[in-house]
């Protein structure tokens, strides 16, 4: 198993996990390699430090080592995305910084489990949240699509909605 530091052209890092260098030239080269936070196919390689099982040795204590104090924050629970050891620098004139790695994760994690935990509604959003509100049906965690216009309505009508950046690679698992 061939485990690889991966970067997309909007310097989000990652690892992907391959059988072997043939198997990770085939995928790039057939374009079967995405960014699981913007789902972008524009993946480079990058340099990364071997891993080695030394088997029988225990872990270092939380905190110590390169990772810091959050490295158990650092994997999604897929263990498809991980963490690199340095932070990429931001994109040129972009004026905001590049979340590092535990960050990625992070919100990865989180919007995992919003999915898990709530029905999709897609478009029908909006009028499902309402009939939840005026108890027409069942409340549950539901998410969906609204516009703006639809988002301020409700709100309005004292409906609480959070926008969410919700990436299509997280209702499908990662590998």
């Amino acid at each position: 198993m061939k485990v690889l530091s991966l970067r997309c052209s909007r310097l989000h890092s990652f690892e992907g996990w391959f059988g072997s260098e043939d198997d990770y030239q085939d995928q790039s080269t057939r374009g079967l390699l995405q960014c699981p936070l913007c789902a972008d196919s524009s993946i480079q390689k990058m340099p990364s430090a071997p891993r080695l099982n030394l088997g029988g040795h225990p872990l270092p204590p939380a905190g110590s080592g390169p990772r810091g104090p959050d490295a158990s924050s650092n994997v999604a629970p897929s263990g498809a995305v991980g963490s690199a050891l340095t932070r990429p620098e931001p994109a040129e004139g972009s004026g905001m910084p590049t979340p590092g790695p535990a960050a990625q994760a992070a919100l990865l994690n989180a919007l995992r489990q919003v999915v898990a935990a709530t029905q999709d509604m897609g478009d029908q959003f909006a009028e499902e949240a309402r009939r939840m509100h005026y108890g027409e049906v069942e409340t549950r965690g539901i998410r969906g699509r609204a516009s703006a216009r639809e988002a301020v309505e409700l709100l309005e009508e004292g409906i609480e909605v959070i926008p969410l950046p919700m990436l299509e690679s997280l209702k499908q698992t990662l590998q």
